[in-house]
């Protein structure tokens, strides 16, 4: 019989210790460490690890050839999109995101779609009776002529088990929904613990490797937002893509946390419907509101996703505060950030924005981090303090310093002509910008401000 041992991980960081202790060295994160039985590997299994790396020889860099792989394509363009152009094959990509949020709908589909190649689903969570309820509503609902393919689905845990499917199926592409619940019997711990997780990944990066088939697993996340697991399992795959987006809205956005293969510069747009995601070709068009009269506090910020231009309305409301401490509310955008641009405003333009609430909402629930957006929020929190609005066909487009000056942005070339493709007629931006800018090019009225006291009375005199 094996011989046991416990060992303690840390739960942020994947930290191995012999003994419990209080604060990890690694992370400086206090109460993190978990024990976990593990068992040591049989003489067989240690042995099949040693073989299989038995023919690397070191070689000099110019002796190294290499040839173009060719990516499997996943007929789905926001898909390839954030991958770089489709999957490459002995790749191993990680995809996580809150429950209920469409990972297992994402690569049900993906997996629909790719009818050409032999495809594996894996199900730890799911029955072969689920995953095909789900498969039906997909393809009887989609626009598109999706089939069943060569797609075989089973229902299982067990490492060993799994394997040996692979064997009698030879897939072209392993889809392992998901990495929590699969467990192998060289480990006592139970399933979804530090220990399983990184040795279940580190079979399948090893079975990736050699095979040249590549494979996807989904990872759930924390409560605070990470990918459950230690860090080393992110290091281990080739790809992080983080799928995102509130439930009590249709978008959900693909994010490229690491690629190995591609830029994590890009990202993918979809909507939840009932037939399943659908790609967002145009995000802008879909969460530009379509108003029918100008109201105060509304403006439009020329935000950038990634790579990606993407429009996005700006809501404020300012009102009198009724009790003694004024309300503070943000959805979408910084809390902090927000408490900072109400500070310039009454420092440098003078409002009085101490003693009234401030409500912001960004439109369609999207979550946007881009600095550009700040003059976007400032001149739409200014538009509901003196109630006059700000016309549709404006956008911004710059940064908001503490002095009240508007900073440059990247990429402003690229949000002018998307502004301009969408048909504004307006859009402001820093003027340290509009100097590189040659706005002959562009068919929109470029106006270049230098604080934020030029934007009000650009707007409002």
């Amino acid at each position: 019989m094996a011989k046991q041992r416990s060992y303690y991980y840390c739960r942020e960081c994947g930290y191995q210790s012999s003994s419990w202790l209080g604060k990890c060295p690694a992370c400086s994160k206090w109460n993190t460490f978990d024990e976990e039985v593990v068992q040591r590997e049989s003489p067989a299994i240690a042995a099949r690890k040693k073989s299989s790396t038995q023919g690397s020889q070191p070689k000099l860099i110019q002796h190294v050839t290499y040839s173009e792989t060719r990516r499997m394509p996943t007929h789905c363009n926001e898909f390839d999109r954030v991958l770089g152009g489709g999957i490459v094959p002995g790749s191993i990509l990680l995809i996580g995101g809150e429950p209920g949020i469409g990972k297992s709908t994402l690569l049900l589909q993906t997996a629909l779609a790719v009818s050409d190649r032999k495809i594996l689903y894996v199900s730890g969570e799911e029955s072969e009776e689920q995953i095909k309820m789900r498969a039906d509503r997909v393809v009887a609902a989609s626009s598109q002529s999706l089939d069943y393919g060569q797609l075989y689905v089973v229902s299982e845990t067990s490492m060993e088990r799994i394997f040996e499917h692979i064997v009698n199926t030879e897939p072209d592409l392993l889809i392992v929904d998901s990495i929590q619940t699969v467990n192998t019997e060289s480990i006592e711990s139970s399933s979804g613990s530090i220990s399983q997780i990184r040795e279940c990944t580190t079979q399948f990066q090893r079975y990736a490797k050699e095979s040249g088939v590549p494979v996807l697993l989904v990872g759930h996340i924390t409560k605070d937002g990470t990918l459950a697991g230690p860090k080393i399992m992110e290091h281990i795959v080739d790809a992080v893509l983080q799928f995102e987006g509130d439930r009590n809205y249709g978008f959900r956005i693909l994010r490229s946390l690491k690629n190995r293969f591609g830029s994590t510069a890009e990202i993918g747009i979809f909507e939840m419907r009932g037939n399943g995601l659908c790609e967002v070709s145009n995000p802008s068009e879909l969460l530009l509101s379509h108003r029918e009269e100008m109201l105060s506090g509304a403006a439009v910020a020329a935000t950038l996703e990634g790579a990606r231009p993407m429009f996005i309305e700006v809501q404020s409301l300012v009102s009198s505060a009724v009790y003694g401490t004024p309300q503070r509310n943000a959805n979408g955008f910084d809390m902090r950030r927000m408490s900072m641009l109400l500070a310039v405003l009454e420092k440098r333009c003078g409002f009085k924005l101490g003693a009234k609430d401030v409500f912001l909402n960004m439109a369609g629930g999207m979550r946007v981090n881009d600095p550009a957006l700040d003059l976007a929020v400032a001149c739409s929190i200014l538009s509901s303090n003196v109630d006059m609005p700000i016309s549709p066909r404006y956008c911004f487009a710059a940064e908001l310093g503490l002095s009240g000056e508007v900073r440059p942005v990247s990429r402003i070339e690229q949000r002018i002509g998307e502004a301009a493709r969408l048909g504004f007629e307006k859009i402001f931006v820093s003027k340290y910008d509009a100097k590189s800018i040659d706005a002959s090019k562009y068919d929109i009225n470029i106006v270049s401000i230098g604080g934020i006291d030029e934007a009000f009375r650009a707007l409002f005199a």
